[in-house]
Order: structure tokens, then C-alpha cells, then sequence
């Protein structure tokens, strides 16, 4: 009965998140993609720092659309954890995101405060402000020749680069074996210029930063005394985009020493993704995930790869 109860209340939790984005077609988005959520959630919600009683620190690289020339390339350093006295907790990130002629490099610091609303649940809100540089280059190819047409006015001839402020906010509702988080990005919305100039009668060739809308929820099952099972479903939301859906589940097997998973996450209309990767003495984390992509692009690519590497620091609480 109780393993019943289990499986209801995780249906509710994710159920309510797959509501909000069932029946939508997956699209690109401008903020960037990993697959290996369950294990960094804090580089998408500010909200997470200070939720567990201990620092941790992640490095994660993704190389996307392996095959196809100037395809994606992330990397992410992130660290964070809670103060020692305080139902407060901190952390800093640092991303960069490059695509062809297009890279973005962002520079993040966050503080997010929690609080008790019952006697097993409790809140957090969290702030993350920081710089982003967004740079234009479209180069030349190995032969030395331009790739665009140096006529063409809407084509900046030499690299460009735009300094912008960039916030972020989130809130994050957990207990012991489930999770609901909220988070908006690109809170500035602010406009990317690479022109001073005018093009052509009453426009200016300006890219606008739109919001990103993040819903997600996640649910720890214990099977028994080695085994846990984790869902999770996370939805994505830019203005003027389709909504996206991810539903993630992993399988953990715990001993003394290690602990080992394997999962499966699924993007709709996008990628199928494996996941694994293992905990070593409690300190040492390894991740890796192998995406197939679904749609028409899967015949130009060999699929995606992203690895991360983590280390847990001593209990402060």
C-alpha cells in the first residue's frame, strides 16, 4: 500500500508540471540546453542554493550534433551550497555557449533564503545578477575566404561584441521526496546591437533577450533498501516559442562506499537520452549522457554527448 501511495503522489506532482506543456512542438531556445538536469538542477533555478547542507561544485561540458559543422558547444562551472547558521544559501556559475558564428559567455553570482512552512515542507526563493557577453563573428572559412557577402549591410564585416546586464529568479518548493520549482530568465530582456547604424528605412537590426519560463517537478521513490527511483518532468517556456517537455527518470543502486544510476530522459519531439554515471565515497560525481535526436536533423548527426564531473564538500549543517 504504502509503494501505492508512492507512485499516486509522484503521478500528481509530475502530472501537474506535463500539464502545462503537453501538445506543444519542441524548438530551439536562446538560453542554454543540458541534458543531465537531475543532477545540476541549480544552473537553471537560483532557488536551489542552500537547499542541501553542503557545497558542491560541477563542471560540465556538451557537445551537440556531433557531425554537423559549427553545432552547438556548452561548458559550465557551477559551485554553491548553504550558509552554516542561516536558512540562506549562495553560489556563482559561469557559462559558455558557442554556435557557428555566435558565442555567449555568461557570468552569474546567486543568493536564494528558504523557509519552513510545515514540519516536512519548505520554500526557497532565490536571485542570481550578472554579465553576459554576446559575441558576433562570422570569420572566414580554412581556405581564407569570407563565408558572407561583404556587400551585404546587414552583415557586420569584423566581429562584434555586446556587454549586458542579466538576472534571473526562482522559487523552489521541496520535502524529503518531492520538488516543484519555478524560475524566469533573462529578466532584463535586454537588446543585443551589434549596429549603431540604420537598416534599412525605420529599422535597426537589434536582437531582443526574451524571458525563459521554467516549471519543474520531481519525485524520489526508494524501491528498497539499495535501490531509488527519481522523476522528473521540465517544462520550458519562451515567449514567442513553443513550450518544451523533458521527462527524466533515473534507477540508483547505493552501497557503503559508491553509488551507481542509469536513466533515461526524454525530450518530446527532440531527443532520447541515456544517462549515467556514479557517486564515489560520497564526494566524487561522474556523469555522462548520450542524446538521439528524433526529428529530420537525426540523419545529418551522430547524436550528443555530455559528460560532468562533481565534487560534494563536507556537511555544514
Amino acid at each position: 500500500m504504502k509503494k501505492t501511495s508512492n507512485i499516486l503522489k509522484a503521478a500528481i506532482v509530475l502530472v501537474l508540471v506535463a500539464g502545462f506543456g503537453l501538445g506543444q512542438k519542441s524548438q530551439a531556445q536562446q538560453i542554454s540546453h543540458y541534458t543531465q538536469t537531475l543532477l545540476n538542477p541549480y544552473i537553471y533555478n537560483p532557488a536551489v542554493a542552500g537547499t542541501n547542507n553542503y557545497f558542491q561544485m560541477r563542471i560540465a561540458n556538451r557537445l551537440q550534433w556531433i557531425g554537423i559543422n559549427d553545432a552547438p558547444v556548452t561548458f559550465n562551472v557551477s559551485c554553491y551550497g548553504p550558509f552554516a547558521k542561516r536558512d540562506m544559501g549562495w553560489g556563482a556559475y559561469i557559462t559558455s555557449d558557442n554556435t557557428g558564428p555566435t558565442s555567449k559567455l555568461s557570468v552569474m553570482g546567486s543568493y536564494a533564503y528558504n523557509m519552513q512552512l510545515t514540519k516536512d515542507l519548505r520554500i526557497s526563493g532565490g536571485i542570481a545578477l550578472g554579465m553576459m557577453q554576446y559575441r558576433l563573428d562570422l570569420g572566414s572559412n580554412p581556405a581564407g575566404e569570407l563565408d558572407y557577402d561583404p556587400d551585404d549591410p546587414a552583415i557586420p564585416s569584423s566581429a562584434k561584441s555586446n556587454f549586458l546586464p542579466d538576472a534571473s529568479i526562482g522559487f523552489y518548493l521541496w520535502n524529503a521526496s518531492f520538488n516543484v520549482g519555478f524560475a524566469i530568465h533573462q529578466l532584463f530582456a535586454e537588446r543585443v546591437k551589434f549596429y549603431p547604424e540604420m537598416i534599412g528605412k525605420n529599422r535597426k537590426t537589434r536582437s531582443v533577450l526574451k524571458h525563459h519560463y521554467m516549471l519543474s517537478g520531481g519525485y524520489w521513490m526508494p524501491l528498497n533498501k539499495r535501490l531509488d527511483l527519481e522523476l522528473s518532468l521540465v517544462t520550458r517556456y519562451m515567449i514567442g516559442a513553443p513550450i518544451e517537455l523533458e521527462a527524466n527518470a533515473k534507477l540508483a543502486y547505493r552501497q557503503t562506499t559508491y553509488e551507481v544510476w542509469g536513466g533515461l530522459s526524454v525530450r518530446y519531439r527532440d531527443a532520447v537520452s541515456v544517462l549515467l554515471g556514479a557517486t564515489i565515497k560520497k564526494k566524487y560525481v561522474i556523469g555522462y549522457s548520450f542524446d538521439w535526436s528524433v526529428m529530420g536533423i537525426s540523419r545529418y548527426n551522430a547524436g550528443s554527448h555530455e559528460i560532468m564531473i562533481g565534487y560534494l564538500f563536507d556537511k555544514l549543517k
